[in-house]
C-alpha cells in the first residue's frame, strides 16, 4: 500500500494540540477531514509528534497510506490548501517508501522558544515577555549542561504513558535575534510531554537568578518534576525541524 508524507504547517492557537481529541478541536483532525473529503474515502494521518495545546509548528511530517498510486499530488495539496483553515498549510505532499514513518523514522526533533524582553505589539500572541535583566549568559550555561544527562523526568509531564523519559539533547542555546528579542532552540531525537516548556521555565529561573546552575543540575537528577520551575505559555513554542 502507497504511503505517502505530508509536509506542512500550523498556527496551534485555535487547536487543542495535533492529536485527535475526543471534545476538543485538533491539527489532525481537520487535515484528516480535508483530505479524506477530496479523496473520497475516510483517511488517517500520523504525525512526527504531538504538539501540545497552543502550540504551533513551522514544520511538521505526517503520513498516510493509500490503495493506489496518486497521480497528481500537486493537485491534492493545492485542492487541500482550499479546504484546511487559514492557519493550516500544506507544503508539500510525496511518496515514501512503505518503511518509512513519519513519527518512528525521525532522527530528531527541533522545538524554538521565542522570548522578548520589551513590549512589542507585534510579538505578543507568538513570544512570551520576559525581564530585560535577564541573564540569558547564565541560562546559556545552564542550558550547556543539559547535554551531561539522558534522563528527563524532571520535566516531563506527570502520568503520561512513556517507556521511558530518556532523550538525547543535540542542541541548546539562546541567541539574540534583535535588539529585543531571543530564542531557545533545542534539538533531542525524541521530547515528552512538556518538557520544552518546563526547561525554557526552568532556564528562566537561572536567568532571573532564583537559582544557580548547581541548583538547576540538582533538580534535572532529583528527576521530580514538582521540583523544576514553571511551564511556560505555549503560544511562543514552535516545532521548526523534523529530520530522517
Amino acid at each position: 500500500m502507497p504511503r505517502y508524507f505530508i509536509k506542512l504547517a500550523y498556527n496551534g492557537s485555535n487547536y487543542n494540540g495535533w492529536q485527535i481529541q475526543p471534545n476538543g478541536n485538533s491539527v489532525q483532525a481537520t487535515i484528516e477531514k480535508g483530505i479524506s473529503i477530496i479523496l473520497g474515502k475516510p483517511i488517517a494521518i500520523v504525525g512526527a509528534g504531538r504538539t501540545d495545546t497552543g502550540v504551533h509548528a513551522k514544520e511538521m511530517i505526517a503520513h498516510f497510506n493509500i490503495e493506489n498510486i496518486i497521480d497528481n499530488t500537486e493537485e491534492l495539496r493545492y485542492k487541500l490548501n482550499l479546504i484546511l483553515p487559514k492557519d493550516i498549510a500544506v507544503y508539500s505532499i510525496y511518496i515514501v517508501t512503505d518503511d518509512m514513518h513519519a513519527r518512528f523514522s525521525a532522527k530528531s526533533r527541533t522545538y524554538q522558544y521565542f522570548v522578548c524582553t520589551s513590549k512589542n505589539v507585534f510579538k505578543e500572541n507568538l513570544s512570551m515577555r520576559v525581564p530585560i535583566d535577564t541573564d540569558f549568559d547564565l541560562m546559556n550555561k545552564a542550558a550547556n549542561k543539559l547535554f551531561e544527562y539522558t534522563d528527563f523526568t524532571s520535566f516531563s509531564k506527570l502520568h503520561t504513558d512513556t517507556r521511558t523519559n530518556n532523550c538525547k539533547i543535540m542542541q541548546a542555546d539562546w541567541k539574540q535575534i534583535s535588539e529585543d528579542s531571543w530564542v531557545f532552540t533545542i534539538q533531542a531525537d525524541r521530547f515528552l510531554r512538556n518538557m520544552v516548556r518546563a526547561i525554557v521555565g526552568t532556564l528562566l529561573d537561572v536567568g532571573s537568578h532564583k537559582i544557580n546552575i548547581d541548583e538547576f543540575c540538582h533538580i534535572v537528577e532529583q528527576k521530580n518534576r514538582c521540583k523544576a520551575g514553571m511551564s511556560v505559555p505555549a503560544k511562543a513554542l514552535f516545532l521548526t525541524k523534523v529530520e530522517y
